[in-house]
């Protein structure tokens, strides 16, 4: 008899401890706290060339932190100084045009313009001593009209000669036109803007950080050719995070624009007070939880984005780390 209620009490005290622990045990996933886990994410540029050109250098390693201004990668472009060697010759083309039309003809030319305009010239005084005295024997009586007229007309020819030559005396003196002087200019200046434009491009085969950040991806490998505008590598500028979550939308009455938010980042063990942003729309595929089965609704999902205070700054952050709002 003894061992018999010494046995229900045994089994009694086991039943009282498991109701004990199953309550326990309830209370205990009441008091369970909700967390809401997302991710940091950072702005980022990507380095590309407006050239295309072969890899010759990759001068950092993803992971590698740069500055601005610090050089990523050297491209080999052998075609951009050939034509750099084509637009330095098309200048002195011009440069030696220039020169000519600024200094004029030579000075054998001009001597040779002033011994024929002094030819002219000689000629002139001979037919207008030629015409005076045939035309005073004219009027005497003694030589024909036919006569007078033939040694007009050579004089007329021969001043006309003698104007020529000298207008081609003074041409050859004085050099060339203005309109030619200018012209030559303008073909030197648009020579020197086409070797600016090949020093601009051949400067691009030298690739440099526009921003300080972290190098995250490098795309091509030594040797390869690359073309104009495709991109090198992905630089994160780590200066500019912000945290990213996926919310459902019952949970969002507690996270409108300019909450107030304490985040917790498990790779840093660092709290960091942030406000919320901005509210997304994931989109209409992103269902959370479908209850239209049980006559209640779908439970959509919502990208959520809170910002660090100016005063914490995320350092030592990188993309991809989680980020936890505890509820």
């Amino acid at each position: 008899m003894k061992k018999k209620n010494l046995l229900i009490l045994i089994t009694a005290g086991i039943i009282i401890v498991a109701i004990v622990a199953t309550v326990l045990a309830g209370m205990h996933m009441n008091r369970r706290v909700d967390v809401i886990q997302g991710q940091i994410e950072t702005s980022a540029y990507r380095v590309s060339s407006k050239v295309p050109g072969r890899v010759m250098k990759i001068c950092v390693s993803e992971g590698d932190t740069v500055a601005a201004g610090d050089t990523l990668v050297i491209l080999d472009t052998p075609d951009i100084e050939a034509k750099l060697a084509q637009a330095e010759a098309a200048r002195q083309a011009a440069e030696a045009l220039s020169t000519k039309a600024n200094n004029g003809a030579q000075a054998e030319q001009i001597q040779g313009a002033y011994e024929l305009w002094q030819k002219a010239k000689a000629g002139l005084e001979v037919a207008q001593k030629t015409y005076d005295r045939v035309n005073r024997l004219f009027e005497e009586g003694v030589m024909a009209a036919q006569k007078r007229d033939e040694a007009y007309a050579n004089l007329k020819a021969m001043e006309a000669t003698e104007r020529a030559a000298k207008s081609q005396y003074e041409m050859a003196k004085n050099g060339a036109r203005a309109e030619d002087k200018s012209a030559a200019r303008a073909q030197v200046a648009r020579a020197d803007a086409a070797i600016s434009e090949v020093n601009s491009y051949i400067s691009e085969g030298v690739l440099t950080a526009s921003a300080p950040g972290v190098v995250t991806e490098i795309y091509p490998s030594v040797g390869e050719l690359v073309g104009t505008g495709a991109p090198l590598m992905n630089v994160s500028q780590l200066q500019d995070s912000w945290f990213t979550f996926s919310v459902r939308e019952d949970k969002l009455p507690e996270l409108g624009v300019g909450t107030e938010v304490t985040v917790y980042v498990p790779a840093l063990d660092k709290e960091v007070p942030a406000k919320i942003t901005r509210l997304k729309e994931i989109g209409s595929y992103a269902v959370w939880k479908a209850t239209k089965a049980l006559d209640q609704y779908d439970l959509k999902m919502f990208e959520v984005i809170a910002r660090p205070d100016a005063e914490n700054s995320l350092t030592g952050a990188r993309a991809g780390m989680s980020a936890i709002i505890k509820e």
